[in-house]
């Protein structure tokens, strides 16, 4: 598959939302309460999308015309008062259509946002992972991120789940 990666825009917000969405409802599945989950709607996700404008680090993976994947970068967000150095950069999100899993997209993603975080030059970048969602604990960990001994609580729809926060150097 030939995957491309560029910037994301307003055009892609309905694509990003379905795909987002139902990256959340493949991932989380039995991590967090399916109530939830099933609640969640790309149509609802794509109005708050275009509410809120698209950020200028985030970009999409496409093949054939179609966007397959989506990630967002940019300053770490200190919401903990944890950074590890000034300049820090954040892997905010990443999530490929679960069709497209295990096809190469998300690879291609990540590549593509790591450079866009060394390009900015905000390294060491971090990210937020569940600690029980091993699947994306092990592709993180393929390509050089590792975690870094910090950890936080995540509440969503009453519950909570662990996080660990990984770390990459570029």
């Amino acid at each position: 598959m030939d995957v491309t990666c560029r910037a994301m825009t307003p055009a892609d917000i309905d694509a990003v939302a379905e795909l987002h969405v139902r990256g959340w409802q493949a991932a989380y599945r039995g991590l967090m309460p399916q109530g939830f989950l099933d609640t969640m709607s790309p149509a609802a996700q794509a109005a708050r999308r275009r509410a809120q404008g698209v950020d200028a680090g985030e970009v999409v993976a496409e093949a054939g015309g179609r966007v397959l994947g989506w990630a967002s970068v940019g300053p770490y967000r200190d919401g903990h008062g944890d950074a590890p150095a000034p300049g820090c950069g954040e892997l905010n999100a990443i999530y490929v259509l679960p069709t497209a899993t295990g096809r190469g997209v998300g690879r291609v993603l990540l590549t593509y946002a790591q450079g866009e975080l060394r390009r900015r030059g905000l390294l060491p970048a971090l990210l937020w992972v569940v600690v029980a969602n091993t699947g994306a604990r092990r592709f993180y960990e393929r390509a050089g991120w590792y975690a870094d001994g910090a950890t936080h609580d995540y509440e969503v729809a009453g519950a909570t789940l662990p996080e660990a926060r990984y770390r990459w150097d570029g």
